[in-house]
């Protein structure tokens, strides 16, 4: 396949399961979550997309910078794998957190996440220095998430 084709796909694939996500996350005046409690220094709403769609594609060039190099197949593909594994999980947390309203749940999923990003880096840094640091933003933010998701769950418990 030719390296283009790759990075149309790379790049895709998060912005892909990005918009998905969408469909499941009503923030609107009359939403669930705007009647839910959250800190204060909860972001305001128009910060998610733009913050997301560049944290995507990052994502996606270092999914590609992986998959175009020439490491070994058996230190390629794991990391690879990884990384399909933390994208589904992302996925899910939209799910779990504004499709079921299940803030705990929410909060165990986004934490086996950003552990999946974790094994990603590190597998991604074995292949491309520059792929694993183009994820560092990512894990910092569902970090932040994190810190997030866990306060809304304990300010609406």
């Amino acid at each position: 396949m030719k390296n283009w084709v790759k990075l149309l796909i790379a790049l895709a694939m998060p912005q892909i399961a990005g918009l998905s996500g969408v469909l499941f996350t009503d923030t609107g005046e009359s939403s669930w979550y705007q009647q839910i409690q959250k800190p204060s220094w909860n972001p305001p709403g128009y910060i998610f997309g733009p913050v997301w769609t560049t944290l995507y594609v990052l994502m996606g060039i270092a999914f590609y910078l992986v998959w175009k190099s020439n490491a070994p197949e058996k230190v390629k593909r794991p990391a690879m794998t990884l990384w399909v594994v933390q994208l589904v999980l992302n996925f899910l947390w939209t799910l779990i957190f504004f499709g079921a309203h299940q803030l705990g749940w929410a909060l165990v999923e986004i934490i086996v996440l950003w552990i999946a990003i974790l094994l990603t880096i590190f597998a991604f840094a074995r292949i491309s220095k520059t792929a694993a640091w183009l994820m560092v933003p990512y894990i910092a933010w569902v970090s932040f998430a994190s810190i997030l998701t866990a306060t809304i769950w304990h300010l609406n418990q």
